[in-house]
């Protein structure tokens, strides 16, 4: 480490930090939502942290990596939640938040190549000036950055409409700086982009990205309250199915409601559904709550920047509020079945007040889906096990929020096109080792 330190002291545009707190602190993200990966992960930490300010830097931090054999684990803003930025081999943490550029938004398509240090908050700011807004975002789209979002993510906010990130389309292009001595600086189209997305950044540095966008609009935050579970589960199953345009459709268990703050209204005991729509969809939502019987309100167009709307309820936010209440919750994240209800109400009967239920409306292969993230109460690792096993005998994808590797995270099939970027982009296996099992 002291050779590559004397060589990266060298290099302009780049901070070197070594102090034990700052490292450690660096070394983290939420991992601590699992209880599994808090006690696997605890540990880890960086031998040095680097924070470059051009891609020139970048290029000599993985020149200089590459040369001495030392682990390079890159890291946005540290908003994840698996461990997708923890150095599993010490080594060295590269800080991305200084590369945060919006370098062009093209006025007739609305196409952004924007650094992928960008904060998601002042990306959406920017592109509001050209009347257009990003597609999908986590709910921690304040304080998250795009490159982590792409790497580290998948979906969330906008993706009742859009689907996920990994959907043709969403990306356009990427720059990405190689592991090598010396290294590349390569642009890359959208095919060749696929293999570096959801791939915690494992097979490239991420310097740049070009994705689409999406028409501005005003989204307005209705709540609905229904007393009935499955005919909660059936409105929001019928909400996006009507012809409306849909930013965001959260159903959340009463249990859960009764204990999140209260931005969305009074608790009154029932299930809630929270829901942006555009502002020539609310009364359509009115009409159809009043089909169901439910009792319907319409906070009027949300402020997206106040840190107190419905989407701060959502997503893994929801996640976020329950563990403030306790901290003994955890979570899962899965792909219902179709019909819906019996899952739902089989897991229920067998887990009880042990199991609360989150459902998020996704679309996804061309088909409007229901996913979900449970509140689960952690009982121990067995337990939580024995849930999962359940939920995959009902017929439910389950994306496991409590492994380090990509894959476990993902289907559980190893993707071939990541092995082989990996192989293009990091011959030597220097990034983030330990998280791409095809790779090991």
């Amino acid at each position: 480490m002291m050779d590559l330190r004397n060589d990266l002291e060298k290099v302009a545009d780049l901070d070197l930090i070594d102090n034990s707190l700052e490292r450690e602190k660096f070394s983290r993200d939420f991992f601590d939502y699992s209880p599994i990966l808090l006690k696997q992960l605890e540990g880890c930490l960086a031998d040095l942290v680097v924070r470059p300010y051009s891609s020139e830097a970048v290029l000599l931090v993985a020149s200089a990596c590459a040369k001495y054999g030392i682990p390079l684990t890159l890291r946005g803003s540290g908003t994840g939640n698996y461990g997708q930025c923890v150095p599993l081999d010490g080594g060295v943490v590269m800080i991305m938040n200084e590369l945060s550029h919006v370098k062009e938004v093209d006025p007739s398509n609305g196409i952004v190549t924007v650094e992928s240090g960008c904060l998601l908050r002042d990306l959406e700011k920017e592109l509001f000036t050209y009347g257009r807004q990003l597609r999908l975002l986590p709910s921690t789209w304040r304080s998250a950055s795009i490159g982590g979002f792409l790497a580290g993510g998948s979906g969330g906010i906008g993706s009742v409409r859009w689907g996920f990130l990994r959907d043709p389309g969403n990306l356009l292009g990427l720059e990405v700086v190689t592991v090598e001595n010396p290294s590349r600086k390569l642009l890359l189209d959208a095919g060749n982009s696929e293999a570096l997305n959801h791939a915690y950044g494992t097979n490239g540095i991420i310097t740049s990205i070009t994705m689409a966008t999406a028409p501005a609009v005003v989204w307005h935050e209705v709540v609905i309250d229904c007393e009935n579970w499955a005919k909660a589960v059936d409105f929001l199953k019928c909400c996006v199915c009507a012809a409306v345009d849909l930013h965001l459709c959260t159903l959340l268990e009463k249990d859960i409601v009764e204990k999140i703050p209260t931005w969305s209204g009074e608790y009154l005991g029932q299930h809630r559904l929270l829901i942006l729509v555009a502002a020539d969809g609310v009364s359509t939502l009115e009409r159809l709550a009043q089909k169901f019987t439910a009792s319907f309100k319409c906070l009027g167009p949300e402020n997206s920047f106040s840190g107190i709307g419905l989407r701060e309820l959502s997503w893994n936010h929801t996640t976020l509020h329950m563990r403030a209440v306790n901290n003994d919750w955890t979570y899962l994240q899965m792909l219902l079945p179709q019909p819906e209800i019996e899952i739902l109400e089989t897991l229920k009967i067998r887990w009880g007040e042990d199991l609360l239920w989150h459902l998020e409306a996704v679309f996804q292969h061309g088909s409007q889906r229901v996913a979900a993230l449970p509140i689960v109460k952690w009982r121990g690792k067995e337990s939580l096990y024995e849930l999962i096993n359940d939920c995959k005998k009902l017929g439910a994808i389950l994306f496991n929020p409590h492994v380090i590797t990509v894959e476990d995270g993902g289907l559980g099939v190893i993707d071939g096109a990541q092995v082989e970027a990996k192989r293009c982009f990091d011959p030597n296996g220097l990034l983030n080792p330990g998280k791409l099992k095809g790779w090991n």
